[in-house]
């Protein structure tokens, strides 16, 4: 293992969660899922940003040396893939099932393993209503940037997916929040805001993020135990250089459509534990044709889900026979 690895895991109900956990200078990537439902709230009003404390600069210099170290191995690569990363229809279905219909972890046993039995599909069924916004703490140079980048990553979604996703200033049900270190302690009150009935295990997770975590996607279910999603909440820290920071909004956001696992065997792909990828790639955009397919409905397990699958991929990838 290089020091990165990409995982699910499922805190409560019906959350995604997803991130990143590492050694030293490669970042390890993982997926989480816990329960609850929407409600949203407004942005509080920002002061001047206060200088970075210590630790702030600590991991703007450490997330610094994660991307140069990265970049210098030929990793993190914005290039969507090429004639050194081909894949079939068989490929795609194949990373699918891993991606969309796979977790790594138990639903409701916090960090227990998964025993391996397929879930279901996850996807929102409801126009998602995305909002960016900013910790009293995130660098004012950076809120244009990133907002620009999330609006123009969520058109790209909506384009794929055929899903309606809009940037709106009120009653959001994605929230994208980017936060630095010196916020920590706003992210897990914010979130009880967002969803007041959130389950207990999912904010333990936000009670001390390690640096190992870059950025994390919660997506929750419209009802308990359910599928369907109805609020999504991105953390993105704002100590990332630019690549890494618009990698974590790529991942992320992605993820929180319902694509919550990752695979080692996918490729060319965002979705897997190597750090090849930084940007969503070509295969990853089928993989998201595939999920918001009409035909295929939260909660459909894979025997319903799978002819579905094969067939869709078939037919993005020019294989399928005559009619």
């Amino acid at each position: 293992m290089r020091g990165g690895l990409r995982s699910a895991f499922a805190v409560a109900v019906a959350l995604t969660l997803s991130g990143c956990i590492g050694s030293d200078l490669a970042p390890r990537k993982t997926s989480v899922t816990p329960e609850a439902r929407p409600p949203g709230a407004a942005p509080a009003a920002r002061a001047a940003t206060p200088e970075a404390s210590p630790a702030s600069k600590a991991l703007t210099q450490y997330y610094g040396r994660v991307q140069n170290d990265l970049v210098a191995r030929g990793l993190l690569r914005t290039d969507g893939g090429g004639p050194d990363t081909a894949y079939t229809d068989t490929m795609l279905v194949r990373n699918f099932a891993a991606i969309a219909l796979e977790e790594e972890y138990e639903r409701g046993a916090g960090l227990r393993p998964s025993s391996g039995t397929p879930s279901a599909i996850k996807k929102w069924n409801i126009p998602i209503r995305m909002t960016t916004e900013f910790g009293p703490n995130v660098p004012r140079d950076q809120i244009a940037s990133s907002k620009a980048a999330v609006a123009s990553y969520a058109a790209r979604l909506s384009r794929i997916t055929g899903h309606p996703i809009s940037m709106v200033d009120s009653n959001p049900n994605y929230h994208v929040l980017f936060m630095s270190e010196d916020d920590a302690d706003q992210i897990a009150p914010r979130i009880r805001q967002i969803v007041p009935d959130v389950n207990p295990n999912a904010l333990r997770i936000f009670n001390n993020l390690p640096r190992g975590i870059h950025c994390v996607v919660v997506a929750f279910s419209r009802s308990p135990g359910g599928y369907d999603y109805g609020t999504a909440i991105a953390i993105i820290r704002s100590e990332h250089p630019p690549l890494l920071r618009r990698s974590c909004i790529h991942e992320e956001l992605a993820q929180g459509m319902g694509l919550g696992n990752d695979s080692p065997r996918a490729r060319p792909s965002i979705f897997n534990d190597d750090d090849e990828f930084a940007l969503l790639t070509t295969h990853d955009e089928l993989l998201l044709k595939i999920l918001y397919d009409p035909r295929l409905k939260p909660g459909m397990r894979a025997e319903e889900a799978m002819p579905i699958v094969q067939q869709k991929a078939a037919d993005l990838m020019g294989t399928s026979g005559p009619s």
